[in-house]
């Protein structure tokens, strides 16, 4: 994004960049509902953490941090890993069902998670719309 844009403009940007990821994520996991030992896949939420702290000036403005995630000895033991940063993610033990064969694609969770990721996106979509609104009005071209 153009640095003299505000900065909601490169977070709004990179929600719905990691949004279209998802939604590829989702199309390969429904491509290999039918492969034997497939393992659905996700994408992690973006970290906008680095985002806003980059917007905190010197003023006393809240510092907003990543929370570190430590697990407990009995998680570990459980197999439990932290997460990751960003990317995709296997899900393992996350979904509703394993086929005989491997595969753990189950095609209601995958339409699921294709709704919410569709309603996200209209809810950016129409934020973004509301921004250049304001934008507009600001240099009285709305």
């Amino acid at each position: 994004m153009s640095s003299s844009l505000p900065p909601i403009f490169d977070g709004m940007g990179r929600a719905m960049k990691a949004m279209a990821e998802h939604q590829r994520v989702i199309a390969e996991n429904v491509a290999n509902s039918e492969t034997p030992g497939y393992k659905a896949r996700t994408v992690e939420a973006p970290d906008f953490s680095a985002l806003v702290e980059s917007q905190v000036g010197a003023g006393g403005a809240p510092h907003v941090a990543r929370p570190r995630v430590e697990l407990s000895g009995g998680m570990a033991a459980l197999g439990a890993r932290p997460p990751q940063a960003g990317g995709r993610v296997v899900l393992d033990g996350a979904t509703s069902e394993t086929k005989p064969d491997g595969n753990n694609v189950t095609l209601e969770d995958q339409l699921l998670s294709l709704g919410q990721v569709q309603a996200d996106y209209a809810a950016m979509t129409s934020l973004y719309r509301k921004q250049i609104g304001l934008l507009k009005s600001a240099i009285g071209k709305g």
